[in-house]
């Protein structure tokens, strides 16, 4: 079943035109200067570093984790420190094989071809990936009946980044042709409020530690969420005649918001009461929990669980999901007996 976007506040999947175009100016050109996801950058810096001086392209590169954590900047700073020029599409995009041929003629020596949700594409196109990424060519039919006949069509060498949030449903042979898999973790506080300084300072937003701080506590350990709740809080101050943003405004807006102290917002929390209230905590199944909540099972699987099992608000097991007793503390619940849930 096609994941359709959702348009909550801090969903980091809900990009529109304008989302898109601030993105751009906030996106960081090298290693150097994207914060965060430091392990990352530090292995990419060597395979870089490497690959420039033996004057070859870098190996293809797959980057999974969840969505907003910056997979699209990472693959463009990429493009840049290895001084080539970059496409971009995504899995959905590519219908057919010679949507994929087109975008491979395009390519000159070492650029790099970006594909995000890699994990959606066609299982033909997928196929004609195979020889492209591990020989540089691709065997085409062209004509057809009695006239048709193969064409041998080489490519220069170049580098394919795939992006994907289910590293897991990609098929081997797909998968183990990326030298270099890299797992981008949510960001710490401490680089998310460094990124929210980086964003106030560049749309010139007066803002105070604490304020930044407060948002970065907020933000689901996402830098996409980070800046569109700071967003939403410059909205507020303005209106508000303030000429800074400081943790008065900051908690003022994100409350208004529903956007709790751990980031949590009503989706998340009619979530977890669900099962609180209805299932005792769990175990509940993904399906029967899409059914209550009225959310497609690969949403909540994609977009909510992540940061609730790396919060410790929720675990999976092989029964089902169940809601910790950290929920139940954050949620103000009465933790029942071992015999209530049982």
């Amino acid at each position: 079943m096609t994941n359709q976007k959702d348009d909550r506040l801090i969903s980091p999947d809900n990009v529109d035109s304008e989302e898109t175009s601030i993105e751009k100016s906030l996106r960081p050109q090298t290693l150097g200067e994207y914060i965060g996801q430091d392990d990352v950058k530090n292995k990419l810096n060597v395979y870089i570093e490497a690959a420039k001086q033996r004057e070859e392209s870098l190996d293809h590169v797959l980057l999974y984790g969840p969505p907003g954590l910056g997979k699209t900047t990472l693959a463009m700073v990429i493009a840049n420190e290895m001084a080539v020029s970059i496409r971009t599409t995504s899995g959905p995009a590519i219908d057919k094989p010679g949507d994929l041929l087109s975008l491979l003629n395009e390519l000159q020596p070492g650029d790099v071809l970006f594909i995000d949700e890699i994990h959606r594409l066609p299982k033909v196109v997928e196929e004609m990936l195979y020889s492209a990424m591990e020989d540089f060519y691709v065997d085409i039919i062209v004509g057809q009946g009695s006239d048709a006949h193969p064409i041998h069509f080489p490519l220069p060498p170049f580098t394919l980044i795939g992006a994907t949030t289910q590293a897991g449903v990609l098929a081997a042979p797909l998968r183990d042709r990326f030298g270099i898999v890299e797992h981008m973790n949510y960001y710490r506080v401490a680089d998310l409020e460094d990124i929210v300084k980086r964003t106030a300072d560049i749309f010139q937003i007066p803002i105070l530690e604490s304020g930044a701080h407060e948002i970065a506590l907020r933000s689901r350990g996402t830098p996409r969420v980070a800046n569109r709740l700071l967003k939403r809080v410059r909205d507020f101050a303005q209106v508000s005649d303030k000429t800074n943003i400081d943790l008065e405004i900051v908690k003022y807006a994100l409350n208004k918001l529903k956007v709790d102290n751990l980031g949590l917002d009503d989706t998340d929390i009619k979530l977890l009461t669900t099962m609180i209230k209805y299932y005792d905590g769990g175990p509940v199944g993904l399906n029967t929990l899409a059914a209550n909540i009225g959310e497609e099972t690969d949403t909540i699987a994609e977009m909510y669980e992540p940061y609730l099992l790396q919060i410790g608000l929720l675990k999976r097991t092989a029964r089902g999901r169940m809601v910790t007793s950290k929920a139940y503390d954050h949620l103000n619940y009465p933790m029942p007996t071992k015999h209530e849930r049982d």
